[in-house]
């Protein structure tokens, strides 16, 4: 209708209505962001403002889509343009409590120390919502801590008569600041250093430190009597990661949990390392070079130092490799074009691009909020190697998870061989155990609490290994197997005429001082992360497990269900076949998301549309899909 009306000869810019305002206010307040597109591709005029001083930017900002304040700043909008009162969109957005449309501002360059007409800054509009998220962007960013207004008022001041200072101690804390808003400094050897660089040393440090819990639990629990050593390990172990978790205090706040840090990957790279150096310097010369003939296990040996190497280099792999980052794009040019084509495709949404990146999100990708790329082909964020496993890495992990389990075998057969041997000469006897199992832990507890230890890793990769095995015969990745595979065209296309907003006239704008605070209100903080059990549950692939071996929905508490067809699925061979057997090497790195799809070279960095192999002859009860992509839940995996 407005493209017949604009070929009829239309004014693009007239005013009109109760808050006298153009056609383009009218849609930006509505979020039909497809029809602001069309008006300014004509002329419409985004600055003009209406009765009440707003233009197209802040009106944008009221109902906070983030798509519609994207596609505006991409038509050369001055970020920092004020209102009638001075506010700006930061304003607006930091007193409406939208951290998303905070971080957008803030990534385009807009001013953290910028005043209206009464010298408030956008902190001070964000302690009247009392969104923890927009509060930290903006602290994050550089909001000046002490910033007065006209009358003499500082945040701190301004959450304690709003009711908001839960939110903006919170904020403070999450950002390095003690409750006054000095920098919290810590007070051991080599602080300076660790505030230069608090990312880099933090994970250095808890990468390393699982060494050192390891090796000393193992060494009490081995040196002392079973009825003390155990607890005493224990309490020590608590205490050195008691040691790690107030080092976490410091810390930047997307490292304030310990299963978002390395700390997984350095207990297996510990795991790792113990169990090595023990083969090396204790089984492999009393198994191969003091043992006699007869009872010499040089081939097994030899198989597990094959598997040690295989594993240890493929979970460096894993770690270190790019796991598939979809490259950015190198400009604001780029950007809008891509902006104007999925406008003209009616695709412009969050299933086909990331506000994050700034781009066109590939079929199978994933924005993973750990890394803060989109991943092309992601399956998950591996806590064990503290990176995503996508499209690059995805077969070196699964080469990962089979040299360790068949590495941990052959230490298993090596351990009960050494065992066997140096336990027949021991003593039998000690506090609470069977005599057979005294003589074992005289002649070595060492040896053998690091052999229960290193058994013990079968039960998360035993789990891991399944689903893995399960997903690359049906051709699916973890993400689609957890939440399904739905068609989302008639969701876009639906997003574009959605009415999401009040009137025109009912924003009113925050003129004056801030009344009234927000008594709910944390912005992405509010939510429930889930019990320690279920925490645990994930980071050890529990859910993912019982979601594979019992079906859909079972371990997200779904129920009813319909099983989605998976388009890209070609059958269990050829699924296996693409995997193993793609022209990538094995030892090295391929080219950035490069794979095979039923034998057709496919880049997943770069695919948009349903390769055309899929609409083929074979792929029965496919046709007239449009592509089949799924729109997946937004969980991290």
């Amino acid at each position: 209708m407005c493209k017949f009306l604009i070929e009829k000869g239309a004014e693009i810019n007239k005013k009109g209505g109760e808050s006298v305002a153009t056609a383009l206010q009218w849609a930006a307040q509505r979020c039909h962001y497809y029809t602001v597109h069309l008006l300014l591709q004509h002329g419409a005029d985004p600055l003009i403002t209406d009765n009440q001083g707003y233009n197209t930017l802040h009106i944008s900002t009221f109902n906070g889509n983030v798509f519609l304040i994207v596609l505006l700043l991409h038509q050369g909008i001055p970020v920092d343009v004020e209102d009638a009162f001075g506010h700006t969109g930061l304003m607006w957005s930091a007193y409406k409590g939208f951290p998303q449309c905070v971080d957008v501002f803030l990534r385009w360059g807009a001013s953290v120390h910028a005043k209206d007409s009464q010298g408030f800054t956008a902190l001070h509009w964000a302690l009247v919502k009392g969104s923890t998220g927009c509060i930290q962007k903006l602290i994050e960013y550089g909001a000046d801590r002490f910033a007065k207004t006209e009358t003499g008022k500082t945040p701190a001041i301004t959450a304690q008569e709003l009711n908001t200072m839960g939110a903006w101690h919170k904020a403070l804390k999450e950002c390095g600041y003690d409750e006054d808003g000095n920098l919290h400094v810590p007070s051991w050897p080599g602080a300076n250093h660790f505030l230069q660089d608090k990312k880099g040393f933090l994970t250095k440090f808890l990468y390393v430190w699982p060494f050192v819990v390891l090796w000393a639990m193992f060494t009490i629990m081995a040196g002392m009597p079973v009825f003390a050593g155990v607890p005493i390990a224990l309490v020590v172990g608590f205490c050195l990661q008691w040691v790690a978790q107030q080092v976490l205090e410091y810390a930047p706040h997307d490292m304030r949990q310990l299963q978002k840090t390395p700390w997984m990957s350095g207990i297996f790279g510990a795991s790792l390392f113990w169990v090595g150096v023990n083969w090396l310097f204790k089984l492999f010369p009393a198994t191969v070079l003091w043992a006699e003939p007869a009872d010499s296990h040089l081939l097994l040996n030899v198989l597990f130092a094959v598997f040690l190497g295989l594993t240890a280099y493929f979970y460096v792999l894993c770690m270190v490799e790019d796991p598939g980052f979809v490259p950015k794009l190198s400009g604001i040019a780029e950007q809008r074009a891509v902006i104007d084509e999925l406008i003209g495709l009616w695709k412009f949404d969050e299933a086909n691009f990331c506000v994050t990146c700034m781009i066109r999100t590939p079929l199978r990708s994933k924005h993973c909020r750990r890394c803060n790329r989109c991943v092309a082909k992601h399956d998950h964020h591996c806590p064990w190697v503290y990176n995503c496993v996508g499209i690059n890495n995805h077969r070196h992990f699964f080469l990962y998870l089979i040299n360790l389990t068949f590495g941990v075998i052959a230490y298993d057969f090596i351990s009960y061989h050494y065992l066997s041997s140096v336990s027949s000469s021991a003593p039998d006897t000690c506090n609470i155990l069977a005599p057979s199992l005294c003589k074992i832990v005289n002649a070595d507890a060492y040896t053998l609490i690091l052999t229960i230890w290193a058994s013990l890793q079968l039960t998360w990769v035993g789990m891991l290994l399944f689903v893995q095995f399960i997903q690359v015969t049906r051709g699916m990745t973890t993400y689609e197997n957890m939440f399904g595979i739905d068609p989302h065209s008639a969701a876009s296309l639906n997003s574009a005429f959605t009415s999401t907003g009040a009137p025109l006239a009912g924003a009113q704008p925050p003129s004056g001082a801030p009344e009234g605070g927000a008594h709910g209100g944390h912005g992405h903080h509010g939510h429930k992360h889930g019990g320690f059990l279920k925490q645990w549950g994930k980071l050890l692939g529990v859910d993912a497990f019982i979601e594979t071996a019992t079906g859909r929905g079972a371990a997200t508490g779904a129920k009813n269900k319909k099983r989605k067809t998976n388009p890209y699925s070609q059958g269990c061979l050829t699924n296996c076949k693409d995997f193993w057997f793609d022209p990538a090497p094995v030892f090295g790195r391929r080219e950035t998301g490069a794979a095979v799809l039923a034998g057709r070279p496919v880049n997943w960095t770069e695919t948009y549309a349903a390769p055309s192999l899929m609409d083929g002859e074979g792929q029965r009860g496919r046709r007239g899909r449009s592509g089949g992509y799924v729109a997946v839940a937004g969980e991290e995996v």
